[in-house]
C-alpha cells in the first residue's frame, strides 16, 4: 500500500473513497510524490503538459511578470503580456481568425465560445436562432453550457434539467460505426449528410452552431475525422448560415503534429477553443480564437462582447502561456510531436495489433488511444461493473505510469479505452519504456478481471 496523505483531509477530491499520493515535485517527464517516487507521466494529467514539468525558461518568464505584475482586472487595463500573446497566436491562426479572448480554461473557452455564438446572432437580427447540434459521446466540458453541448450520457443524465437544448448526431467513430465495405470516405460524407438532415429537421434558422472536437478526447478516446468529413460539414454550416465551433481544447496547440488540428483537414472554424497545451499547465489558461465576421458584428452592433469573468487575460498566465508557445516554436516541437508520434504508432501496432483484447489503435501525433474488448470478433466490450479502466490506471500507476483511462467509450456506460498523450519533449527510449509500462498493466488488469 503506497504511503499518502490522511485520509481526514479537507479537500473535496474528484473521489471521495480514493487516497491519493501527494505530487512534491516535477521535472520533464516525470513527478515526484512526497515518498520520493517517479511517475513517468505518458499523459500530461489530461494532454495538458506539452513541455513536461519545470521548465525552467517558463518559470522564468512567470517570475519576471510576477516580479512586475500579477494581475490586472480587464475592465481597467490590458497588459503586454496579453497583447503579445495575442499577437502571437493571431498570427498563427487559422486564416479566419482576428481576436483570442482568454479565460482559465477549457471550460470556460467553451462557455464563451457558445455565447459569442448566441450573441453574434442577435447582433445581426437572427435571434430565433437558439438552438446547438453537436455530437454523441463528445466532450467539450463541465460547465453548464459546456456539458449541454457534450455528448456523454453519463456525465449529462442528473444536470439534464438545467441544460441548454442540443440536439446530438453520430460521433466520427470509425471502429465501431462504418458500415462492412463502406470506405472513408462514404462514411464520412454519411456523418456529414445526417448532420445537414438534423438541422433540417431542427429548421437551419433556429440552429446557432455546430460544436465538435477536431478529434475526439477523453470521453472517446482520439477519434479522428474521415477523410473530408469537416470540409463537408464547414460546406454544409456555410449553406444554412451555422457557424462552426471547434474544441480543440485537447487536441490543439501542437498535440496532433500541427499547431491547430483543423489545419490537417483544411478547414477553418468561426470560434475555436483551446486551452491545455496552450499553457502547459504552467498556470491556468485557455482561450477562445474568434473569426473576423464575428467581432465585426459586435463591433457595429453592441459594442461588445457581454461576458466576463475575473481572472480574464490574467497576467502572470499569459507570460506562461507565452514562453510556451515560443519555446513550442523555436526548439521545432511539433517536428518531434510527428516523430515521436510515428514512433508511438508503430511501438503501439507492435505491443497490441494481436492482443486477444485491444480492438482499436487510434489517433496522431502524441494524442493516441487504445480500445480495450472482451472479444475482438464481436467487438463486445468488457462488463461495466469490471471497471477495466480504473484497474488499468491502478496497475499503470503501480508501475510508475501515468495514462488516462475512461470508461463509458461507446455510450457513456460501455467500453473501456486508454488515452496517450505524452510531452512534446519525449524521445524515443521514453515512448518504448511508456509502451512496455503500459502492456504490462493492461495485461494484469484484464487478468484481474478473470
Amino acid at each position: 500500500m503506497l504511503t499518502n496523505h490522511a485520509p481526514s483531509t479537507g479537500v473535496l477530491h474528484r473521489s471521495l473513497s480514493h487516497v491519493y499520493p501527494v505530487a512534491a515535485s516535477g521535472e520533464g517527464l516525470f513527478i515526484r510524490d512526497e515518498e520520493g517516487r517517479a511517475y513517468l507521466d505518458a499523459c500530461g494529467g489530461a494532454a495538458v503538459s506539452c513541455l513536461g514539468h519545470g521548465h525552467p525558461e517558463v518559470l522564468a518568464a512567470m517570475h519576471a511578470q510576477l516580479d512586475a505584475l500579477a494581475y490586472a482586472h480587464t475592465s481597467f487595463f490590458t497588459t503586454r503580456v496579453a497583447e503579445e500573446l495575442a499577437d502571437h497566436m493571431i498570427a498563427r491562426a487559422p486564416a479566419s481568425m482576428s481576436h483570442v479572448y482568454f479565460v482559465s480554461g477549457g471550460s470556460e473557452a467553451i462557455e464563451a465560445a457558445l455565447k459569442m455564438a448566441r450573441q453574434y446572432f442577435v447582433e445581426i437580427g437572427q435571434p430565433e436562432r437558439a438552438r446547438f447540434v453537436a455530437r454523441r459521446q463528445s466532450y467539450h466540458g463541465n460547465t453548464l453550457g459546456a456539458l449541454a453541448v457534450g455528448g456523454n450520457e453519463w456525465r449529462r443524465r442528473q444536470f439534464a434539467p438545467l441544460l441548454v437544448e442540443t440536439h446530438h448526431v453520430s460521433p466520427t467513430y470509425d471502429y465501431r460505426d462504418r458500415a462492412p465495405g463502406e470506405t472513408p470516405e462514404a462514411y464520412g460524407e454519411r456523418l456529414a449528410r445526417e448532420l445537414e438532415d438534423t438541422l433540417l429537421a431542427l429548421g437551419p434558422q433556429t440552429v446557432i452552431a455546430f460544436v465538435a472536437e477536431t478529434v475526439g478526447g477523453a470521453t472517446s478516446g482520439a477519434l479522428t475525422p474521415p477523410p473530408g468529413y469537416l470540409a463537408r460539414v464547414r460546406e454544409i454550416c456555410d449553406r444554412y448560415g451555422v457557424l462552426l465551433i471547434l474544441d480543440e481544447v485537447m487536441c490543439g496547440m501542437g498535440r496532433t503534429g500541427t499547431l491547430h488540428a483543423c489545419a490537417q483537414e483544411g478547414v477553418a472554424p468561426d470560434l475555436m477553443a483551446v486551452a491545455k497545451g496552450m499553457g502547459g499547465g504552467f498556470a491556468p489558461i485557455g482561450g477562445v480564437y474568434v473569426s473576423a465576421a464575428i467581432v465585426d458584428a459586435f463591433r457595429r452592433g453592441s459594442g461588445l462582447f457581454q461576458h466576463g469573468h475575473t481572472y480574464l487575460g490574467h497576467a502572470l498566465a499569459c507570460a506562461g502561456a507565452l514562453a510556451v508557445q515560443r519555446i513550442i516554436e523555436r526548439d521545432g516541437l511539433l517536428d518531434n510531436v510527428v516523430a515521436m508520434g510515428e514512433r508511438l504508432s508503430e511501438r503501439l501496432a507492435a505491443r497490441f495489433g494481436e492482443h486477444p483484447h485491444i480492438g482499436d489503435i487510434r489517433g496522431r501525433g502524441l494524442f493516441q488511444a487504445i480500445e480495450l474488448v472482451a472479444d475482438r470478433g464481436t467487438k463486445a466490450p468488457f462488463d461495466p461493473a469490471a471497471k477495466l479502466h480504473a484497474r488499468i490506471k491502478a496497475q499503470a500507476m503501480a508501475r510508475r505510469l501515468m495514462v488516462y483511462p475512461m470508461g463509458g467509450t461507446i455510450d457513456g456506460a460501455r467500453g473501456d479505452h486508454v488515452l496517450l498523450a505524452p510531452p512534446y519533449i519525449v524521445r524515443a527510449e521514453d515512448i518504448d519504456t511508456i509502451v512496455d509500462s503500459l502492456g504490462q498493466a493492461v495485461d494484469a488488469a484484464i487478468a484481474s478481471v478473470g
